[in-house]
Parts: structure tokens; sequence; C-alpha cells
């Protein structure tokens, strides 16, 4: 039996095609893994190719192990093929022929992001540059001018400021001196000193051209400037390259992933053959309808059009929530629904466009008893962003708790270094550090360090007088101003934009504890918040809904996907100007979004949003209009009675009238749960029953659980148990 004899036509004929350049453009859930491993396998079992001349490059360990794994599998000796992602092969190559550089030897130091930070921090302090925005720029220029391959003195000097082009210029010199005194290269550094060695030292080149007769690139659509220029001098000798990809997948732009890649092969390659994964082993036909329709509106893509064998299956299903409330908690019914049929929680996927969303679902999660993880991000209140707000609050009410002291002195940055820090901690010694900021004047303390000092103290001052003379949910509206979060999270990348709208989540939730615990002290809302971050043993044995953003979840599938929030603003997301680049990348997000799920899709949003502050009115996505929603004439009712779809093997079955008779015939006796009667709920303790007035018709009631707040429940789904009836 033949290798190939186990794919479809599709794959085949790449897999065949052996020699020159070959292009796959891969559709989402249409095995281009497998196309891979089996081409490889085929390459050593039937062209007698010696693996050690094979070369895969993809982007994760992960997929490194699992390409490995399945080539091994099919083939002796497939684990002499080098198989590793960009970072680890160049890795490979440096540690031999690194000392070709004057200065580096082969026990070179990588670098991580916390290391590189240390170095620009230190350098930023000796040109004098203060200013954070200034900061964030120029680190970001350093990584884009290796990212991107380019020459410094050329890319600094089409920055539009000539002065800062030659800031730029300096603090990158400095920066990789300083690198190169410490035998050290950062992530970056990895790609540009290898893409310099096969360039410019012809005995590198050729031994690696000689070593890799065939590679092969996986997720090409995410390569950058640099590894593209690697894997082409790799392939200069043989010109034997098969990179597969989908351009409509590449979604890491704000990274430095540069979609011409992929649209430009063939200009590189002229000869090259192209071919098309379009065939979905994945999805309903429903569902590549609505993916399929989304992607067609962006233009820098290869046509193709994913189509499946497998059935039609539900209709994509579109619901609307009057608020963000009513949208979670439609969410989280329609899981409790699905479980009770015999679905698992790990079939389950709630996708954000933004993490700052989250909040609300991982409260349904936890108010109907589901256990959920993070993904893309930590739990709302583990965020750092949350926990550096959180600890200014943990300081008023605290002011002897040390580690929020140092969590906030210098957060959002003040100038505040470490050695002024160690300085303050000498002087408390193992006391009050706080209260050596308080009297800092009996302290020799520099006139410079005095000064900073002075600003925190005046800043912690005035929150300790606010916090005593107003409610707690005006405190955290003061608290953001008077520490100055904006200026902290103020640029337009992805990073910042999700970092300031949490932390104005995290002024949402105090407002909304503040309003279901009228007169409620910070005391009271730290000790509500202690269930949601302290929930770390939840799902540990796999069995959870998982809420990621979309960024996160690419190569995942799920059963059941929810995508939420679908709003203008949010998805796609808002970055005060509307570049047709950006709104394509945002389109391939939402393309990504609807093909992680296999058998159900739920499309939600929501008529009106907790933002900034105040309910805003949203607008429904333009993507929605895109899949063909925009009339919402098929709208989810917020009937739960009717939301709940059956599982696959039902569909032929009349899914409401089966789906009423079982609720009618499972509903608990709602007779006792009044008000007065005290309950029993296991993640939120013992409550009472305050408000009954929708028991009859929608079956539900609100309870206060004392320091974890009010709570309005399903009496169909909560775990509550009567301990005293009224």
């Amino acid at each position: 039996m033949s290798i190939v004899d186990n794919l479809n036509e599709e794959q085949r004929l790449p897999v065949l095609t052996s020699e020159g350049a070959v292009l796959v453009t891969a559709g989402a859930g249409s095995g281009k893994t497998r196309l891979l491993t089996h081409r490889i396998a085929y390459l050593i079992k039937e062209k007698d190719v010696p693996p050690y001349n094979i070369l895969a490059i993809t982007f994760t360990n992960k997929a490194a192990n699992e390409m490995k794994e399945r080539v091994t599998s099919m083939v002796d000796c497939g684990n002499q093929v080098w198989i590793s992602t960009f970072h680890r092969l160049c890795v490979m190559i440096l540690r031999r022929f690194i000392d070709k550089f004057e200065g580096f030897n082969t026990n070179f130091t990588i670098y991580a992001d916390a290391e590189q930070s240390r170095v620009l921090k230190d350098i930023f302090k000796s040109l004098n540059i203060d200013d954070d925005d200034k900061k964030k720029s120029i680190t970001y220029h350093i990584g884009n001018i290796k990212n991107t391959n380019a020459d410094v003195l050329e890319y600094t000097s089409a920055l539009s400021n000539d002065s800062f082009g030659d800031l730029v210029q300096r603090v990158y010199d400095m920066y990789q001196k300083t690198l190169k005194d410490s035998n050290a290269l950062d992530f970056d550094d990895l790609l540009v000193f290898t893409y310099r060695l096969l360039k410019n030292f012809s005995d590198v080149r050729e031994y690696y051209q000689d070593k890799f007769h065939y590679i092969h690139v996986d997720e090409f659509q995410d390569t950058n400037t640099i590894q593209y220029d690697i894997v082409r001098i790799l392939a200069g000798k043989w010109g034997n390259i098969l990179v597969v990809g989908d351009e409509d997948q590449c979604i890491y732009g704000w990274r430095g992933a540069n979609i011409g890649n992929i649209i430009n092969f063939k200009k590189d390659f002229p000869n090259a053959k192209i071919f098309k994964l379009e065939q979905n082993y994945r999805s309903t036909k429903n569902i590549l309808d609505v993916a399929n329709k989304v992607i067609d509106k962006n233009t820098q893509r290869l046509k193709k059009t994913l189509w499946t064998e497998n059935e039609q299956g539900t209709s994509v299903h579109y619901f609307v929530g009057d608020t963000d409330k009513q949208e979670a908690d439609f969410v989280a019914r329609t899981i409790r629904n699905l479980v009770s049929e015999g679905y698992s929680y790990s079939d389950f996927a709630i996708l954000l466009r933004l993490n700052a969303p989250s909040r609300l679902f991982e409260e349904y999660m936890l108010n109907y008893n589901l256990p959920y993880k993070m993904l893309g991000g930590y739990r709302f209140f583990e965020r750092a962003e949350i926990k550096g707000v959180v600890g200014y609050i943990r300081s008023i009410v605290n002011p002897k708790d040390n580690d929020s002291i140092l969590r906030i002195i210098n957060y959002p940055k003040r100038g505040i270094g470490e050695s002024t820090i160690e300085q303050v901690k000498q002087f408390a010694n193992g006391g009050s550090i706080l209260s050596v900021i308080l009297n800092y004047e009996k302290y020799p303390f520099t006139n410079a360090v005095a000064k900073k000092l002075d600003l925190f103290r005046n800043i912690y001052l005035d929150l300790k007088t606010k916090a005593d003379e107003t409610s707690i949910d005006e405190f955290a509206k003061y608290l953001v101003e008077r520490a100055d979060f904006r200026t902290a999270f103020d640029n337009d990348s992805d990073e910042d934009i999700n970092k300031y709208h949490n932390i104005e989540e995290f002024v949402n939730s105090v407002k909304e504890f503040s309003q279901e615990n009228v007169g409620s002290t910070l005391a009271e809302y730290l000790e509500s918040i202690t269930l949601v971050s302290d929930i770390d043993s939840v799902g540990e044995d796999d069995d959870y809904v998982l809420i990621s953003t979309i960024h996160a979840v690419k190569g995942l599938e799920f059963r059941v996907v929810f995508v939420s929030a679908m709003e203008e603003g949010i998805f796609p997301i808002n970055r005060g100007g509307e570049r047709p680049s950006d709104i394509e990348e945002e389109r391939r997000l939402a393309y990504v979004a609807v093909t992680r799920a296999r058998e159900e899709l739920y499309l939600t949003r929501s008529r009106s949003r907790y933002l900034y502050n105040e309910i805003k009115y949203q607008t429904p996505s333009r993507f929605l209009k895109e899949m063909g929603f925009e009339k919402e004439s098929n709208l989810i009712q917020h009937d739960f009675d009717a939301i709940k779809p059956k599982p696959k093997e039902s569909t032929n079955t009349n899914i409401q009238s089966l789906l009423n008779s079982r609720l009618n015939s499972q509903k608990k006796d709602i007779s006792n749960y009044i008000s007065g009667t005290q309950v029993l709920h296991p993640k939120f303790g013992a409550g009472i029953i305050v408000d009954d007035t929708s028991l009859h018709k929608n079956r539900m009631v609100t309870i206060d659980f004392g320091n974890m707040g009010r709570k309005t429940l399903s009496l169909d789904y909560a775990p509550l148990q009567i301990l005293k009836r009224k």
C-alpha cells in the first residue's frame, strides 16, 4: 500500500510533486498536517531520500512534536528528519557557527523579554529618556528593524522625525553593544544572525544548502520577512521547497507576520506549482457557508472556497441580548442545557476578540456552576493590570500590606526604580514600607528620589481620603483617574487596548457590586472577588468550558463555539482609524473564530454594553451582515425553554417538541423557593432569597449571599439546597 493511498486528491497532488517549489494554500480544517507528514514519509519511503536531508519548520514546539511523532510512526528513521521551530533551527545553526562573528562564542545566552526589558531600561535611564510613549516606540522599532530585515541606517533615516530616528539608531546601537558584551542574543537576533551567517559566509551557506535537499514550511502565512529570507537562502541550491499556509488565517500582523510572503511566493519562485486544499473535514456545511461568506470580502487572498462532505448541520444560531448580562446569561444557559443532553464541558469554547468582556462570561459560568478556564489571558482578576489596580484597594484597606505597596509604588510607572525600592525596603527593615514612604523626610533619600516618593505619597493620601468620603464605585472611577492609568496604556497596540479595556471593565465590576450591595465597603468588594481569583483548580481534569481570545485558539477545534461580543468597536476593534489592511486582518479573525466550530456555531452580541463607565448602545459587527445575519430575522429569543438544540444524532427529530417535553418533565418543585427562604450554593455559600417576583414566570430568584453579593439564579440549573424554609 502506497503512502498516498489514504489521501484525498487535493492532498495527493502536492505530495507527489516532490521536485521544485510548491505552494499549498490550505483552508481551515483541510488536513495540512496530514499532507506534510505524508509528504515527508513519501520522500523517505518511496523516493529514497535520506531523512537527514529533509527539513520541516513550524511555529510551535507542540506542532513540531506532533509532526515528529506522526512521521516516526509512518517510516523507519523518521526521527532523523529535522523538524523544529524557526528559532530552534536558528539556535542549532548558531551554536555551530556564531564564532564567525567577532565577540561571540557558541556559549551565547538567549535574552527573553524580561532580560531585554532590563537592558533597555538601563539604556533609557542613561540617556534620560523618561517618556513612556517614546520608550515603547523605540522598543517597537528595534524589533521591527530585525523582523523586517532592514538596514538600520536606512530604516532610521526613513522615520518621519530626524531627531527621533537618530535616537532610535543610538539606542539600537547601545542595545546591540550591550548584548554583544554579554555574549547574548535576543529572540529576534537569532533570526538576524542566522540570516547574516547564511548570506555572508559561503561555507555556512553551502553546508546547509547541501544538507537540506527538501524544505517544508508549515503555517507559512505567519512568517515574517526575515524568516522568509532565511528559507529562500536555504532553498537556493536545490529549489525543493514546499510551503503550506492559509492567507485567510494570517492574524498575527501585529507581531510581524507578513501576508505578502504567501501572496508573493509565486513571484519569488516563478516555476512554483500551486495547489489548494479546500475540502474541510471539521465543520458542517452551514458553518462553512458562514465562513466562506465573510472571508470572501477580503482582497488580499488567493481565491478558494471551503467545502465538505459532512452533513448540512443545524443552522448557525444568532442571538442578540438587550444587555451584555443577558448575552452572557444566554451563553451560560445554553451550555448548561447542552451538557444535560450529553455534551462535555470541553466541547465548548467562548471566543472573544478582546478579553475585556470575559468578566461577565466568567461570572455566569460561576453562577451556573460551570467549570471553565481562560486561554489567551489570565482570569480577569489575575491579570497584571488588574492586580495593580486591586493592589491600590488592598493598600487602602490594609496599609500594612507590603506586597501591595511594592506592586503599586511604580504602577503606573512614575520613575521609582529598583534601587529606590531597595532603599525603602532596607529602611523599613521588615516593617511597614508605606510608613517609610509617608515619612520619607526622616530618611536620607536624595532630592530626586524624595520628589518621586512625594508624588506617590500624595496619590496615596488622596486616595485614602477619597475612600473615606465616597461610595466604592465613585472611588474606583477616581482611582483610575488619580493614578493616571490612561497614560500607561494609551497606544493603539492590541496589548494596550486590551489592558485599558480591562481596567474599565474593573470599574464596571465595582459599580455593579455597589448597585447590588448598597452601602458596601471596599473590604467587602475585595472579599467578593476572592472566589474568582482563587479558583485555580477548576477543570484540572481537562473537562471545562474554554473562554479565550480568538488569537489563542488558532489550530484548535470544538464541537460548539460561541463567538460573542460581535459589535462594532469590539469586533472589529476600534483603533481610532480604519485602514483596509486592519479590517482585513479583523475579518480573518472572524473567519478563524467561525472555523473552530465542528457542529454548532452561535454568534452573539448585545444591544447595550457597559463601557467607559456608562451604558453604550452597540451596533452589530459589520461581519454579521457579511455572514448573512443583517435582518435579525433568525434571532434566538431570550426564552430558554426554546434555545437548546439536540446533539447531532437527533437532528432529524422534532427538537422543539422533545426539548419542551424534557424540560417540563424535569422541572423541580419551586413552591418552597420564596422570599425569606435560606439556601446554600456550593460556590457562594449560604444566602437568603430576597426577590421571587419572577419565580413563576421565569423560574428565577435573587439571593443575597452576604459578602458574595446578590445573585439572580435559575432554579432549573443553579445547584441550590434549601437550608431553612420561611
